[in-house]
């Protein structure tokens, strides 16, 4: 299946055959520490910066509904973000992960993020489109 929004993410998790538990990491694009003037510079233009962990959660497909949803349920926060991370673990049949694995593989996603290492993820903007890397700064 081919993902290219988060719709679809929630369509591919619903359709496994065990129970899914769907782990989210929203970020927020920020200047780095002890940034260059180039590196202000182009940030103050909507360019660049690093993204940061603001927050995290998991759900499953159906606590989750929809994009729409998540997102009023993320802007309950009042944090702002601008990509979200998402993976998901697999339960055994219609046993979910439990809370402590998820937690537990949140803090390994949140770590794989501050470190640049993405592969294992699928990013989404703020209207729910994945992203892919390579393409113009989503900033």
């Amino acid at each position: 299946m081919n993902i290219s929004r988060f719709d679809d993410l929630l369509l591919a998790a619903i359709e496994q055959v065990h129970a899914q538990r769907l782990l989210l990491v929203f970020t927020s694009a920020e200047l780095p520490d002890d940034p260059t003037p180039e590196q202000r510079a182009g940030f103050e233009q909507g360019e660049g910066g690093v993204l940061v962990p603001v927050m995290c959660v998991h759900q499953t497909p159906n606590e989750i509904g929809n994009f729409e949803q998540l997102k009023l349920q993320a802007g309950q926060f009042k944090r702002p973000w601008h990509v979200l991370f998402a993976s998901s673990l697999s339960g055994k049949g219609d046993g979910l992960p439990s809370v402590a694995t998820a937690e537990h593989y949140l803090g390994v996603m949140e770590e794989s993020i501050k470190q640049g290492r993405l592969d294992q993820l699928i990013a989404f903007d703020a209207n729910g489109d994945a992203i892919a890397w390579g393409q113009p700064d989503v900033h």
